[in-house]
Formats: C-alpha cells, sequence, structure tokens
C-alpha cells in the first residue's frame, strides 16, 4: 500500500500502513455487506458463465485516491476478477480518462462496480480538494493540515487521501495529541494549568492549544506549547504572532479557510493552516463503468 500519511511536524503520531490496511479491509466488507445483502438479484438475471471486460473512466478532471479499496472490493466480490489500472494514487487525470479496466464474470464485475466507484470517487474527491488547496499555497512553506471532521468510519482513508493531494494529517484522534480548546481551558482553569496536567498525564504526547487573542498566546507561549492554533486571527495579529513565537512554538491558523482568505493567511508565515473543508467538503467525482 501506497500509504503516506504525515504526522504534524513529527510530534503528531500517524496510523502505520497495517493499521490503514486494517481499517480498508473492515470498511469493503461494510460496505459490501450493507450493498450486497443476502445477494445481488439483478445480477442473477445474466448466464453464470458469460464473461465481461468493464473500463472505468473519469468524466471529469481529478487528483487519484483509492486504488486499494478497489482491489480490496474486487477481491471480496470474487478473487478471479482482472483489475487493470492505468492510473496510481496522487496522479492528477483528465475528464474522460480511463482509470482502470475490469475483467471476470459479468455477474460479479456488476455486484463489484458500486462499491468499488463508492471508495474511489469519495477518496479521489478528498484528494481532489486537498489538492486544489495545496497548489493554491504551492508558493509558501505553510503546511496545510486535515482536522477530524470527516465521514465516521473512514477517518483513516480520508486522511489518506489528503496526503495523496499533497496535504498533511493533524493528529488522527482523541488519544495521539493534545488538542486543548476554549471549553477545555475553561474546566481546566486556565492556559497554564491545563497545559501543566497534560505533561503530567502523558509526558510524551504533543501538546496543542487554541487561542484567541494575543493575551492567549502569550500565556501559551510561557506555558511551553508545542503548537499554538490561532483561531480566527486577523492577518495582521498573525504576522505579530509569528514574530513573538518565532523559536518558541510552532503557530496553525484556523477557521473560517476559503479560497479567498487562504493565500494571505499563508503569506503571514504561519507554519500550518487547518481546513475541515478537506474531509467534510469534498465532491465526489464523476465515474461511470462501462462494459467493452
Amino acid at each position: 500500500m501506497r500509504a503516506k500519511f504525515n504526522g504534524l511536524h513529527n510530534t503528531m503520531s500517524a496510523p502505520q500502513n497495517h493499521d490503514l490496511k486494517a481499517d480498508l479491509i473492515t470498511n469493503v466488507t461494510a460496505a459490501l455487506a450493507e450493498d450486497i445483502g443476502a445477494g445481488d438479484i439483478t445480477a442473477e438475471l445474466i448466464p453464470a458463465n458469460e464473461q465481461a471486460h468493464a473500463r472505468v473512466i473519469t468524466r471529469e478532471d481529478a487528483t487519484i485516491c483509492g486504488v486499494d479499496w478497489v482491489n480490496e472490493v474486487a477481491k471480496q466480490v470474487d478473487s478471479s476478477l482482472e483489475i487493470i489500472w492505468h492510473v496510481a494514487d496522487g496522479d492528477r487525470v483528465e475528464a474522460n480518462q480511463t482509470l482502470f479496466e475490469a475483467k471476470g464474470s459479468a455477474r460479479k464485475l456488476l455486484t463489484f462496480e458500486r462499491g468499488a466507484l463508492n471508495f474511489l470517487q469519495l477518496l479521489s474527491g478528498t484528494a481532489s480538494i486537498a489538492a486544489h488547496y495545496a497548489n493554491l499555497v504551492a508558493h509558501t512553506e505553510v503546511k496545510l493540515l486535515d482536522t477530524r471532521k470527516t465521514i465516521p468510519g473512514l477517518r483513516k482513508a480520508q486522511k489518506y487521501a489528503v496526503s495523496c493531494g499533497n496535504c498533511y494529517n493533524h493528529r488522527i484522534g482523541l488519544y495521539d495529541a493534545y488538542l486543548i480548546k476554549e471549553n477545555h481551558i475553561a474546566a481546566c482553569g486556565g492556559i497554564a494549568l491545563a497545559i501543566g496536567t497534560a505533561r503530567t498525564n502523558h509526558p510524551g504526547k504533543p501538546v496543542e492549544v487554541e487561542v484567541e487573542n494575543m493575551n492567549e498566546l502569550k500565556q501559551a507561549l510561557e506555558a511551553k506549547a508545542d503548537t499554538i492554533m490561532l483561531d480566527n486571527f486577523s492577518l495582521a495579529d498573525m504576522r505579530a504572532a509569528v514574530q513573538l513565537a518565532k523559536g518558541l512554538a510552532k503557530l496553525e491558523a484556523s477557521g473560517g479557510i476559503t479560497n479567498e482568505t487562504l493565500i494571505p493567511i499563508a503569506e503571514t508565515g504561519v507554519d500550518y493552516i487547518s481546513i475541515g473543508a478537506l474531509t467534510k467538503d469534498c465532491k465526489a467525482m464523476d465515474l461511470s463503468m462501462r462494459f467493452i
């Protein structure tokens, strides 16, 4: 598997390839169970010995992701199906380009079709929006991060797709890094107390804290947070924060990021920008499978 999960500046843990593979198998098994149920009654209209050759094309430009998910669907539906790829994860493709061919039982190819295309269209849609944002800030040093705003059950798959679009992975869940936000700070009694308790409870875990103004930024720097999230800071305040935090902590901009605001924010010199839209606003790419 060509997974390339990127940990947040080597402080956020990233899933290992075998973890992604295990999730992939589980996801495909569940998807086929809900789709096929007791059996594909329409495919049974076709003679059992009928063979077919199909081609899958994209109807729009996209960045591809999902090769291993398609392969796993084929394996679980009928291990004798032959999948011939013309692209790889991370490739940029144009409308009407052939992505792969499939050969085997006509019945099984039709049962395979929807499950395979569902994964490929969703993950390629995620990779495509990530690539779009990454291209906008390619002239800067900023790294664009995903968030936990993912489709339930498909977090590692979508985070893999984000990396195929040349963006980066933030923490994977609530277990691998701290992200101390407004309600955590209020409940803990302050930024310094929250960070101090975090260091005591889990000494090896990276600590990020969200701040809403320059005063809170100074508190987070004094408490030695690893990363500080600037929530809805103005551009002027971001630039001031970059100078203040230089050499002391990494800075992440967050909140209301759009095509229009992304580039000016990246040019302030912040280290990271987190964008929930990478995974929650993705549009599935338009695919088509036709028998040849």
